[in-house]
């Protein structure tokens, strides 16, 4: 049932004026019951990729369900630079791409995200060239981008890379290749999908990156005209079409968003419901919980999360993380925060990122019992946590600290919003309709 945020919550107004932006802080009053139901938005990770594949159609591609967030907002302003026409209404985006007129992209841009990279193969193969400088984004560890340079080499494109710049061009078209990924790399498979949809010849990955995003991709270029087949396996076959056009797609919804509110539902031991949501993609995440002791009831689109009877989350002994379809890097920060609170001792290991752990130190300070040393975390889990000023430093990071907060004794303030903003929508909003006492000021 929905509770009334407590209207007697300390509210703090902090203004830090820097570069003329306002940073915002999220006040959380912990140990509130959840409850209701809270709809999953658009995927993140699906909706960044399919916005840089519009830049190679032709005509007005309508895109359903697509998440607000300042990452998207992002691949927007990039379009529009490139000389697309790209609005919002809604969760509804609308981009018409007929009037590309550019191959290169600005610093400015290329730094809010990292996922800005996906637009070096759609320039590549849209424009004949691209020039854009390296990207930025949550600084969590190495992300190179080695492989998706290898693989456009492979492809018939010359790479040159100056001063954190890179300069490629496809003088005589791209190619099919054979393509083997060392690593099932989701940005590289992108890359390589939007460089080979358009390319002459067969294009064939293997060790490619299995994730559901892949395949929302994949649908989105096929319903476009391309002809891609296996994405989703290890091994995906593109056969190169002359030209794409646009069409209607309906974004996923974001199963990391999805893993997130599950950990606020365990910390604070309440029962909500979630609609909107793939259960197959949530096949490594949910036995995780249910190790915790957490219960699901799964219909349709929706799914319901029961706590544990006792009370209290078990300790889930050992979670290592490995790509799809193994436990999410993107997840792990979330469940560490409600493994701070279990009753034992949680091992976890970071097999995708080397600087997935800097949030750790934040919930110390909330009285979580937590080392950490190379890939290694060791939680004891404590009886409580408790309000504290903390700060985030990345995407996933914010979120377990918000987590956190909600179980946590007394008031937790947690800066660097900016970092959850890249990855939920109306976070604060979502909680607050579930009955948590969560203010953005």
């Amino acid at each position: 049932m929905k509770q009334t945020p407590n209207l007697l919550a300390v509210i703090v107004w902090t203004k830090i004026e820097k570069e003329g932006v306002c940073v915002s802080k999220l006040i959380i009053a912990g140990r509130q019951r959840l409850g209701g139901t809270a709809a999953v938005q658009g995927a993140k990770n699906s909706a960044l990729p399919i916005l840089a594949a519009t830049v190679l159609t032709k005509g007005e591609s309508v895109l359903y369900h697509c998440p607000d967030l300042s990452d998207v907002d992002a691949s927007l302003q990039i379009l529009r630079y490139l000389g697309c026409k790209a609005q919002r209404s809604g969760s509804t985006v609308l981009v018409q791409s007929d009037g590309v007129c550019r191959h290169d992209i600005p610093d400015e841009l290329m730094r809010k995200t990292r996922s800005s990279i996906v637009f070096l193969g759609a320039v590549l193969a849209a424009a004949g060239r691209a020039r854009l400088s390296f990207p930025g984004g949550c600084e969590i560890g190495l992300r190179p981008i080695d492989l998706h340079l290898k693989a456009l080499r492979q492809m018939g494109a010359i790479v040159r890379e100056r001063h954190g710049w890179l300069d490629c061009r496809a003088p005589h078209g791209l190619r099919g290749a054979e393509i083997a990924l060392p690593f099932p790399s989701v940005g590289a498979t992108e890359d390589i999908m939007l460089a080979a949809a358009t390319a002459n010849g067969v294009t064939t990955v293997t060790n490619a990156a299995r994730e559901p995003e892949i395949t929302d991709l994949a649908d989105y270029l096929n319903k476009c005209g391309a002809r891609i087949h296996g994405a989703g396996e290890s091994t995906i076959v593109i056969d190169g079409v002359k030209t794409l056009g646009g069409c209607d797609h309906a974004i996923i919804p974001d199963r990391i968003v999805a893993a997130t509110l599950i950990a606020c539902a365990a910390v604070t031991n309440s029962e909500i419901t979630l609609k909107g949501v793939i259960h197959s993609h949530l096949g490594a995440v949910l036995p995780v919980f249910e190790d915790a002791g957490c219960s699901f009831s799964a219909f349709e689109n929706e799914l319901r999360v029961i706590p544990p009877a006792g009370g209290r989350l078990r300790p889930m002994k050992i979670v290592r993380t490995m790509p799809y379809p193994g436990f999410p890097t993107d997840a792990q920060a979330p469940l560490l925060a409600a493994a701070t609170v279990a009753g034992g001792t949680t091992v976890f290991i970071e097999n995708i990122f080397e600087n997935r752990y800097r949030h750790t130190a934040e919930l110390v300070r909330m009285g979580a019992d937590i080392k950490t040393e190379g890939k290694f975390a060791v939680v004891d889990g404590v009886d409580r946590l408790y309000g504290a000023a903390v700060e985030a430093t990345d995407l996933r990071g914010a979120a377990a600290l918000v987590a956190a907060g909600l179980c946590a004794e007394g008031m937790t303030e947690v800066s660097g919003v900016k970092y959850l903003e890249r990855g939920y929508e109306n976070f604060e909003l979502v909680l607050s309709q579930l009955g948590a006492d969560i203010h953005k000021v």
